[in-house]
């Protein structure tokens, strides 16, 4: 007679929400910063000219720097206090949450079931960021991604928003719950730049009227304060 097992195969950890890491990440944000995101890539598609050299990559860089600059709109303008940027460089890095405690975030275009090493590299800034929202411990090896997943033409199919720890443990895979408008062939004017994320979106043009006023330049984003105790 054979001995019974010692032990079974580890049942699987259940899934884990975003909000069960942090209460500042509640799907009301992410949602938020998701459409951004998509419709970023939207307006990157709407004004490719293929004609005179577009390609995907350059339509990606403009969809990245879209969506760069979406997000660094929206927390400059102090409707969303519990946004910030963290640092604002190609390795752009912006944090969900306030008072010096939020939790940072990055965002990339791909699948979110397979990441790439240059997806889970973690900046300097993001590592002592995460550590003072979660503790070091929680935060070792973690990091929180949006990823933009896309199909026929570069277009948007779902924005996953994951939490990873490594190259094998996914902790939270979310797809994000969002509408996203179809985009027609050649039906660039309707995608352009619409209404949203308090962006009143373009002026109509008027034939024969004088050009508006030149806009104001973008004011610096000052430094997150980082503080060093209350730790959780």
């Amino acid at each position: 007679m054979q001995p019974a097992a010692e032990s079974q195969p580890a049942a699987q950890a259940p899934a884990r929400m975003p909000w069960d890491f942090h209460p500042a990440l509640t799907e009301e944000r992410l949602r938020l910063c998701a459409r951004m995101l998509a419709n970023a890539r939207r307006d990157a598609l709407a004004m490719a000219s293929y004609e005179l050299g577009d390609d995907p990559w350059s339509v990606g860089c403009r969809a990245f720097a879209f969506g760069r600059h979406r997000l660094r709109r929206a927390a400059e303008s102090g409707d969303y206090p519990w946004l910030e940027v963290l640092d604002d460089s190609a390795h752009f890095v912006f944090v969900i949450g306030g008072n010096g405690q939020g939790v940072p975030v990055r965002f990339y275009r791909g699948a979110a079931d397979d990441p790439t090493d240059r997806t889970l590299r973690r900046q300097e800034t993001e590592s002592e960021q995460l550590s003072l929202a979660l503790g070091e411990e929680a935060a070792e090896g973690l990091v929180f991604r949006f990823a933009v997943e896309t199909g026929e033409g570069g277009r948007v199919d779902r924005v996953v928003f994951l939490a990873l720890r490594g190259e094998e443990r996914v902790e939270c895979f979310w797809p994000v719950p969002l509408e996203l408008p179809p985009a027609s062939a050649g039906a660039a004017e309707q995608l352009r730049l619409i209404a949203d994320d308090g962006y009143a979106g373009p002026a109509p043009h008027v034939p024969g009227a004088p050009p508006g006023p030149a806009l104001p330049r973008r004011k610096p984003v000052p430094p997150l304060h980082r503080h060093q105790a209350g730790l959780f």
